[in-house]
């Protein structure tokens, strides 16, 4: 629940931010615009166009592709971004120095046993100190129980560092979806207006076309970014993963030098 407390929290505050700031542009343009025609008269419009800045074309191509297709993809936007963004920061706390940690619970194994090795695990964070603290806490049994307790443990590890990552991989497949069903939808549009027109006039329908395709250019936009996001999640997770593995073989040589 608080992992999802947080994600809900970092996509409103990303949705609070990319409003205010559209909002803030707005008015400033809507105002410098006001100013300069007071001054400029007829050859304001002119020389606004070619000062306009990237973020401005954006924002005015964003609202021009209608408010239902792009606010869906802005949405898809935002919550990806917001659990990208939360299993950044949860990998990036699960990354442990796995040679520091092995190296001091042998020491500690050497020096005070089993108990002393497990204290060690208490207090280092990450995946592997937990699969290293199972696996101690069998070692009092045999072998073989220590060793399936790292087994299971690991695969519990896992499944907490690959939580939400699929949300992702949704998003990315729905934004240029979404953008291309934006796109086919004004198509169609654009075609009825010819069909009740009565005339193949390229003036009537290329406003419409326009916006049709604008939906499927931020649409993979979206997906662009969002894939970025999730190549880099998917590689964190299979480093710490390996880690994880190798940390554990140590674990069980550890163990089996211990015992004897």
């Amino acid at each position: 629940m608080k992992r999802l407390f947080s994600i809900l929290a970092i996509a409103c505050i990303m949705a609070f931010s990319t409003v205010n700031a559209s909002t803030t542009a707005y008015t400033v343009e809507a105002a410098t615009t006001a100013v300069t025609t007071s001054f400029q008269g007829d050859e304001t419009p002119a020389t606004a166009d070619e000062e306009k800045s990237f973020t401005q074309v954006v924002k005015e191509r964003f609202i021009e592709g209608g408010p239902f297709f792009m606010g869906i993809v802005l949405l898809c936007l935002i919550l990806g971004l917001a659990i990208a963004i939360e299993r950044i920061i949860y990998l990036n706390l699960a990354t442990t120095n796995s040679k520091k940690l092995t190296a001091n619970v042998e020491d500690a194994l050497n020096s005070g046993g089993i108990e002393a090795a497990k204290e060690v695990c208490r207090n280092t964070k990450g995946p592997v100190a937990s699969i290293f603290y199972q696996g101690l806490d069998r070692a009092d049994e045999d072998l073989d129980a220590a060793e399936k307790a790292v087994v299971a443990y690991g695969g519990v590890q896992m499944g907490q560092l690959e939580k939400n990552v699929s949300w992702i991989s949704l998003f990315i497949a729905l934004a240029p979806m979404l953008g291309f069903m934006g796109t086919v939808l004004g198509m169609i549009d654009a075609f009825d207006k010819i069909e009740a027109a009565g005339d193949m006039n390229p003036s009537l329908v290329a406003g419409g076309i326009k916006v049709a395709l604008l939906t499927t250019v931020f649409g993979l936009i979206v997906a662009i970014i969002l894939q970025i996001f999730y190549n880099y999640i998917i590689s964190k997770i299979d480093s710490i993963v390996n880690d994880m593995e190798d940390a554990s073989i140590s674990l069980m040589d550890l163990l089996v030098r211990h015992k004897k």
